[in-house]
């Protein structure tokens, strides 16, 4: 869910221009000289064509709507760009409960014993405690084939065996029906309920946990509470963890509700929903990527911002993590030269900093291992896994 000053300009005054002389209230008792008749072929001022007047006209009021729409932009720009200013506090560092998704050829016959060592070789020197491990997608009416994940098993198996106090959760999304004809429809009961009984079914396949990731989720979702509530019932009984994907946060109150107008997708969650789905689950992590930010400066003060948004209203009992872009696409929404890992990772410090630096249920998590780079790796250990 993520970029400057307004200089009003008054018009010099020629100081080369003749001072026009004030008039002056004209003598009662004077009576008024008449007035020269006009000379033959004296003509009255030109007006300016209709349609030149219609195009000065079409230019004011194109440049007026240009600055109502460009100064709270800029603004707000300023602003993030003044959030990523400062020093982290010390401390600030791993607490050894981050996460990373991983990709479906973990459990579909793809990856081998040889990519499990690798991989526990990997995380070994990280705070990386839970693997969200895509299982699905589901099918738009609730239900998750075995077939997607025939080596679910193995994995499992070997994290524990390889990975002890690593946790693998299943990665279960699907597509909403909220912005097109096609998807998944939580307001469907029917739905719901199979949704349940897929969270159950990759439990008793091994997993430690049910992660979700449904998008587009509009603000508000009743439905989706209600999933959360029953999903939950059934990871309670079985030991095993409850974690949602969360979209970002209004970087300004109700802002969700102007994008959805302006653009049809509304993207952000009001910080009051994120608080409602916190409460109801035992992780949430925060997309804090796709942010249209151009900068990196801008980037990372709008996740110091995204922080400190998500920290007020999670419960401490509930643990938080801020996403990392472990991946790099160049288009409108993700620009590559901007979300950097180490513009993520200060700016996570920053607003835990300012927000709850003693924060103990708190980490980031990676998207996604396959589109990792060394220098992803490396910027991620370098700024949040070093110890004071």
């Amino acid at each position: 869910m993520e970029d400057t000053d307004r200089r009003d300009t008054e018009p010099k005054a020629d100081p080369a221009a003749e001072p026009t002389p004030e008039p002056t209230a004209p003598d009662p008792a004077a009576d008024p000289a008449p007035e020269p008749a006009a000379a033959d072929g004296d003509q009255p001022p030109q007006q300016p064509p209709p349609r030149r007047r219609r195009l000065r006209r079409t230019r004011r009021i194109a440049l007026a709507v240009l600055l109502v729409l460009l100064l709270p932009l800029l603004t707000a720009e300023t602003a993030l760009r003044v959030n990523y200013m400062g020093d982290p506090a010390d401390g600030t560092y791993t607490r050894n409960r981050d996460a990373i998704w991983l990709g479906h050829a973990w459990v579909d016959g793809r990856k081998t014993d040889a990519d499990l060592t690798a991989l526990a070789r990997s995380l070994k020197t990280t705070g990386i405690r839970d693997l969200y491990v895509h299982t699905g997608p589901m099918e738009h009416d609730g239900t998750l084939p075995k077939s997607l994940y025939p080596r679910a098993r193995w994995l499992t198996d070997a994290v524990h065996r390889e990975m002890p106090g690593v946790r693998v959760q299943a990665f279960l999304g699907d597509v909403l029906a909220t912005e097109s004809p096609d998807g998944m429809r939580l307001e469907k009961a029917a739905t719901r309920a199979a949704v349940v009984r897929s969270a159950r079914q990759v439990l008793d396949a091994g997993y430690d946990g049910v992660h979700l990731d449904l998008e587009p989720l509009h603000s508000g979702d009743r439905n989706y509470l209600s999933l959360l509530d029953d999903v939950r019932a059934v990871t309670r009984a079985e030991g095993a963890q409850l974690s949602v994907a969360a979209h970002q946060i209004d970087p300004v109150p109700a802002f969700h509700s102007f994008w959805g107008t302006v653009a049809g997708h509304p993207k952000w969650w009001s910080q009051e929903f994120f608080g409602q789905v916190a409460r109801r689950v035992d992780q949430i992590a925060v997309m804090s990527y796709d942010t249209m930010q151009p900068l990196e400066s801008l980037y990372g003060g709008y996740v110091a911002q995204q922080t400190s948004l998500a920290l007020e209203v999670t419960p401490p009992t509930t643990q938080l993590l801020m996403g990392l872009p472990f991946y790099h696409e160049n288009r409108f929404g993700h620009w590559n030269h901007a979300e950097t890992v180490a513009a993520a990772v200060r700016g996570v410090r920053l607003g835990l900093s300012r927000t709850d630096a003693g924060r103990e249920r708190f980490g980031v998590a990676a998207y996604i291992d396959f589109a990792a780079t060394d220098e992803d790796w490396t910027a991620y250990r370098d700024g949040w896994v070093r110890q004071d």
